[in-house]
């Protein structure tokens, strides 16, 4: 009987009950001292450049959330609740908030990150930030980010909200690739929604507005401009035409400053000129 005894087996499982007893009671040690320990400092770590709440402010949430932590036992300090009202504020995406073995209490937060600045109809201006939620501006803070107004019905409740309207969808999708691209990013001083509901483009450089219409193809819309800037705009000068229509498809439609009452052109200059951005041939009337 007692060579059947897997005796390996027994160790294994007996080695494994001391080793798990051995945790409970460490962290039953660690639970006690924890829970006696007092809070000795508060550590708050802020990254990133956007400055639309600064440690005094956070500090200030914290006050009025739980009074003075530094100085009270951690067992009477709820760090839960603390995460819940930073995470509240509508300029902080991310909030995490713990205490080591020390007594430090360490938050750690991430804040929200306009991406472009809308005014609509009413006049009311906010943010929509990177991941496409709207947030209110700042008292403390001014983003130099891209500007979009004209006839822009989104609303705006003063929190956090999502978008609704598939223009400000679309104003967002815009904003968001022109921020990638650094030629593009230089060169777009403003969004503006006309009474179309075109979405049109003031460049920084040229007297002109170029009208996007919708999000849709994007790539192909701004592939098509930049052989229009590299191959006809050389030719006739940044003053010469008064609107770049990039709406349709492996076109740009142009339409000529007026010099005199008569003096209206239209010029259609097909997309592909260079073999490496499009596939047909250069075609221009004026």
């Amino acid at each position: 009987m007692l060579k059947k005894i897997n005796w390996k087996l027994i160790f294994y499982c007996f080695s494994w009950i001391v080793c798990l007893s051995g945790v409970v009671v460490l962290m039953s040690f660690i639970s006690v001292k924890k829970d006696k320990q007092k809070c000795t400092d508060l550590k708050v770590m802020l990254p990133g450049n956007n400055n639309f709440i600064e440690r005094e402010e956070v500090d200030r949430i914290l006050l009025g959330n739980s009074g003075t932590l530094v100085g009270r036992n951690l067992e009477n300090i709820n760090i839960h609740n603390l995460e819940n009202v930073l995470k509240a504020n509508p300029f902080i995406e991310y909030a995490k908030v713990f205490a080591d073995m020390d007594g430090v209490i360490h938050v750690d937060i991430r804040q929200r990150k306009p991406l472009i600045r809308i005014i609509n109809m009413a006049n009311v201006n906010f943010y929509i930030d990177e991941n496409g939620f709207k947030i209110p501006m700042s008292d403390n803070y001014t983003a130099r980010v891209l500007v979009a107004n004209g006839l822009i019905d989104e609303d705006f409740s003063g929190n956090v909200d999502t978008l609704s309207s598939q223009l400000a969808k679309d104003l967002f999708r815009t904003a968001k690739f022109i921020r990638q691209d650094t030629l593009w990013n230089d060169q777009v001083e403003q969004l503006y929604v006309s009474l179309k509901g075109d979405i049109e483009i003031v460049p920084r450089v040229g007297d002109h507005k170029i009208i996007l219409g919708t999000a849709d193809s994007l790539e192909t819309k701004f592939r098509n401009l930049l052989v229009f800037y590299k191959k006809a705009i050389p030719k006739v000068g940044w003053d010469t035409y008064k609107s770049i229509n990039l709406k349709y498809a492996n076109q740009i439609i142009c339409e000529r400053n007026i010099i005199d009452s008569t003096a209206i052109s239209t010029a259609t200059i097909k997309a592909a000129i260079d073999s490496t951005l499009a596939s047909k041939p250069d075609s221009t009337t004026n």
